[in-house]
C-alpha cells in the first residue's frame, strides 16, 4: 500500500513566499533604478569631462600657437644676431686668412640675414606646410635631422 501525502499549504508559508517575492521584485526595481541613476550620472560626468577636455584642448592650441610665434621671433632674432657677428668679423678674416674667407663670411652673413627676414615674413601655417613638404620630399633627411637635433638636446640637458 502506498500512501501519498499532499503537502499542506500553510497560510504562513504562502504569506512568506508572497512577501519574499514582493521583496525580490522591490529589490529588482531598486537595482534597476540605481542602474538608471548610475547611467545618468556617468553620462553627466562624461559630458562634463568632454567639455573640460575641449576647453583644455582649445587653451593648449592657443598657448602652443603663442609659444610657436615667440619661438619663430626668437629664431629670427638669433639668425640676425649671428649674421651681424659674422659680418663684423669679416674684416678680421680678410686680414688674417685672406679676402676669399672674408667674402665667404659676408656671403654667409647675407644668407643668414635673408633667412631671418623670410622666417619673420612667413606665417606659422606657411612654415608648417613647408616643413611637411620637405619631409615628404626627403624623409631620410628629415629623420637624420631629427636624430641630430635629438642627440643635441640630449647632450644639452644631460
Amino acid at each position: 500500500m502506498t500512501t501519498t501525502t499532499t503537502p499542506t499549504t500553510n497560510p504562513n508559508t504562502a504569506e512568506a513566499k508572497s512577501r519574499f517575492n514582493a521583496a525580490l521584485d522591490e529589490a529588482k526595481a531598486g537595482a534597476a533604478a540605481l542602474g538608471d541613476e548610475a547611467k545618468l550620472r556617468a553620462g553627466q560626468y562624461r559630458d562634463g569631462a568632454k567639455a573640460k577636455s575641449e576647453t583644455w584642448s582649445a587653451d593648449a592650441k592657443v598657448k602652443g600657437r603663442e609659444l610657436a610665434e615667440d619661438g619663430k621671433t626668437k629664431a629670427s632674432e638669433a639668425l640676425s644676431g649671428l649674421s651681424r657677428v659674422i659680418d663684423e668679423n669679416a674684416a678680421t678674416l680678410d686680414e688674417k686668412l685672406g679676402a676669399k674667407y672674408g667674402d665667404y663670411a659676408r656671403s654667409a652673413s647675407r644668407s643668414l640675414q635673408e633667412n631671418a627676414q623670410r622666417l619673420n615674413e612667413r606665417s606659422l601655417d606657411e612654415l608648417t606646410e613647408d616643413g611637411r613638404t620637405a619631409i615628404r620630399n626627403s624623409p631620410v633627411a628629415a629623420v637624420g635631422i631629427a636624430a641630430v637635433v635629438g642627440f643635441f638636446f640630449a647632450r644639452l640637458f644631460r
